[in-house]
């Protein structure tokens, strides 16, 4: 991907997620200058600079939080692009540049087989180049079905086919990829009594925050032939992720429900609850699109959501957080010890030593750092400690929903928030590796001794 020496020959030092985050910051610094440009404006409105920045990031990371009405500000070219920066977002930065490799007819080399399994989130570089195309096929196949069948159902909302269609295009990406933008001004909230637009809706976001990988494997298991079909086996990610995925969205809608069963959800009928608690879970994975004002809800709920927003989405997905696959070894492992195991045991497969160390750690620097970002903002705003958490974890998880406090924030505020968004779009172990070097084995190790824990 580097032909040109004299200008890229510096990056040969640079590792691959040295390369990526490299990428992805050339991403923003583009995406910026697009939504920059005066014809993505409305006429007579006028950007601030950390806004439009502040969007891009968003944009790139797939989160959805804005200091701006998107609506008021972005003119349909505007928009336009914002959903092209959203795309580019939710496949990853390595995904789209190699389908434009492709197009061009060039070939995929081993060191650009490497930075796309760094930034798909994959154990080996072979196949890379399949993985991407299989990508590509999958989410745009999903999401140009979910614009014909949101873009027709929109035509008795809107005036004209064209506002209806165009909410249908913006809405199916922003879906997709996890995104949480929204052109109604309102969110999702203008369809809090419309099941069905609901129901497509967190089938889009389910499909973006679910793993790319599970949707491959479920796409070739429904069209491979009746028998191959019966001796075709699902990985254990894609097991381990669909339980962990379909356990958190149900324990998720039931406890958001019962949590505010004698406040928000007093006096509604039972499928308005179901839908607006199930709808509310869903869109924690990592969606951030909403159909209710999440402040109406009571403290205690927000402090749920924000656990839920801090999980986030599944590895090789558009979503953020620390990841489904991470709660759930963390979570498995702390039962094994807890029964005096040694050996983490799922779906009849032992988990590597290496990978349970990856989930620890990545579980651990996720908490730090957003308890210190809480801290960082709780001395610099006004906020309640809530508010700012809530944000936080948002921010993190890249889902995009907000107590409104999102534009009132300072500029320093903001930037803190845009560093999260892009920790948890790259994620944790790929932002701590920026700062690594070169693997060195040492000539010699030193004896072992207890340690008193606990």
């Amino acid at each position: 991907m580097f032909q040109n020496k004299s200008v890229f020959h510096w990056t040969r030092r640079l590792s691959p997620v040295q390369l990526i985050l490299l990428f992805y910051l050339a991403a923003v610094i583009i995406s910026t200058v697009l939504l920059a440009l005066p014809v993505a404006h409305q006429e007579g409105v006028d950007l601030a600079f950390i806004d439009i920045l502040f969007t891009a990031v968003s944009a790139i990371s797939v989160t959805g939080l804005s200091s701006i009405s998107i609506v008021e500000s972005f003119s349909t070219t505007g928009i336009i692009l914002l959903a092209v920066i959203l795309q580019l977002g939710g496949v990853g930065v390595m995904a789209a540049g190699t389908f434009i490799w492709l197009i061009m007819g060039k070939k995929i080399g081993l060191k650009e087989r490497r930075l796309i399994m760094t930034d798909q989130n994959q154990t080996s570089f072979q196949g890379m180049v399949r993985l991407i195309k299989q990508i590509l096929i999958v989410i745009l196949t999903i999401e140009f079905v979910g614009f014909l069948v949101l873009g027709t159902h929109f035509l008795q909302y809107f005036p004209t086919a064209k506002e209806a269609y165009l909410q249908g295009f913006f809405g199916s990406i922003s879906a997709t990829t996890n995104g949480g933008f929204d052109i109604t001004g309102q969110s999702l909230r203008l369809f809090k009594d419309d099941y069905f637009v609901q129901f497509i809706n967190m089938l889009l976001i389910i499909f973006g925050a679910i793993g790319y990988p599970v949707l491959i494997e479920v796409k070739e298991f429904i069209f491979a032939k009746a028998e191959y079909r019966q001796h075709m086996k699902f990985t254990l990610f894609t097991k381990v992720t669909t339980f962990t995925f379909l356990m958190l969205i149900i324990m998720g809608s039931l406890f958001i429900w019962l949590i505010d069963i004698n406040h928000f959800f007093a006096g509604k009928s039972w499928h308005e609850a179901l839908f607006y608690s199930m709808f509310q879970s869903v869109t924690t994975r990592s969606g951030g699109l909403s159909t209710m004002d999440v402040s109406q809800l009571t403290e205690a709920n927000h402090l749920f959501m924000s656990m839920l927003m801090f999980i986030g989405a599944s590895p090789s997905s558009a979503g953020g957080g620390i990841r489904t696959t991470t709660f759930a070894l963390v979570v498995i492992f702390i039962f094994t010890y807890a029964k005096g195991g040694g050996v983490i045991r799922i779906f009849k497969r032992e988990i590597y030593q290496e990978d349970l160390l990856k989930a620890v750690t990545v579980s651990f620097m996720a908490i730090l750092v957003v308890f210190i970002s809480v801290i960082i903002i709780s001395v610099a705003e006004p906020f309640d400690i809530s508010q700012i958490l809530f944000e936080v974890t948002s921010a993190f998880g890249t889902v995009g929903l907000s107590l409104g406090i999102t534009s009132e924030l300072s500029t320093f505020s903001k930037v803190l928030i845009m560093l999260l968004m892009f920790i948890g779009r790259v994620g944790i172990i790929t932002f701590l590796f920026m700062f690594s070097k070169e693997k060195k084995k040492g000539k010699y190790r030193y004896p072992k001794e207890k340690m008193i824990i606990g």
